[in-house]
């Protein structure tokens, strides 16, 4: 009797365990949580955060990769934090969702990735100057246009279409997630303390009303970038733009569009439900990963 009920205890255990637990186990790929780049440039050390795929340590082929840029007050740890981006990469490329691929989060705080207009904070130069080649020496990277895109969300996002439309040479693709895009109207009639916290050391301190509408406002907009270049030059890159139908920012995404849409540049928009918040982003940025990813494809 009891040898029988060991042995049936056996079939059973065996049973379960070939059943799917209903939460499917896939490779791990490595966080380097706390990287510093040396800035020259800025005086300082930037901090970023790197996923490598699973494959990175046994493996000796070079990969293609995504620059991944935070939102206002995050830091490169928010996209790993709250967006719990290695668990989703993980999935999404064991599931041949998108390819095996680095993704790098630098350090932005609220610079929005630009160049100030006093000179005192050069961001752009920076990045582009400084990290993306440190980088790009440190793993082993495809350091080429065609194996290169960015996203982000929010400041990201507007970081992401900035660098898309200023440095085509440099990326394939890039993928927007409820980007911080103010059409001039909105940027006249913001509150004055909303301006000097958020864009005064951008664009200059104390400005109001249509005096906010300066150079240094217009060579960084992308709505003006859009409308003043022609449109071959803008259909060197991919886009893709997702912002949420309850998100404050969706009237510059649908401008944006609009405008990419009137020139005839390819582009994909979406508008889901959602507002400004991780649940969105976090259910958005994989579909952006994978139409960065097939621009790393050969048809």
């Amino acid at each position: 009797m009891r040898i029988l009920l060991v042995k049936g205890l056996s079939l059973l255990l065996l049973v379960l365990a070939l059943v799917p637990s209903g939460r499917a186990q896939y490779a791990a790929g490595k966080v380097l949580e706390e990287k510093t780049v040396r800035s020259a440039i800025l005086g300082k050390d930037v901090r970023y955060t790197v996923y490598l795929p699973a494959d990175y340590s046994t493996s000796e082929r070079s990969y293609p990769v995504v620059y991944l840029l935070h939102g206002y007050t995050d830091d490169n740890t928010g996209w790993l934090q709250f967006g719990e981006i290695n668990r989703l990469a993980d999935k999404a490329i064991a599931e041949g969702t998108i390819p095996p691929m680095i993704i790098v989060m630098p350090n932005g705080d609220s610079s929005w990735y630009i160049n100030s207009y006093d000179g005192k904070e050069k961001y752009e130069d920076f990045f582009i100057k400084e990290f993306m080649p440190a980088v790009e020496k440190t793993y082993r990277i495809k350091a080429e246009k065609k194996y290169r895109g960015i996203a982000g969300l929010s400041m990201g996002g507007y970081g992401t279409l900035f660098y898309l439309l200023k440095h085509p040479e440099l990326f394939a693709a890039g993928a927007a997630l409820s980007a911080a895009v103010f059409d001039d109207a909105s940027l006249t009639a913001m509150q004055d303390d909303g301006w000097e916290r958020t864009f005064g050391q951008l664009y200059g301190r104390g400005l109001k009303g249509k005096d906010r509408l300066n150079d240094a406002w217009y060579a960084n907009s992308p709505l003006k970038i859009v409308a003043d270049k022609p449109a071959d030059d803008l259909k060197h890159v991919r886009y893709w733009i997702d912002c949420g139908d309850d998100d404050h920012l969706s009237k510059g995404n649908c401008l944006l569009h609009i405008a990419l849409m009137e020139k005839g540049v390819p582009h994909e928009f979406r508008v889901r439900d959602g507002a400004h918040t991780w649940t969105y982003w976090r259910t958005g940025i994989i579909d952006g990963l994978q139409f960065i990813g097939q621009s790393f494809h050969q048809w």
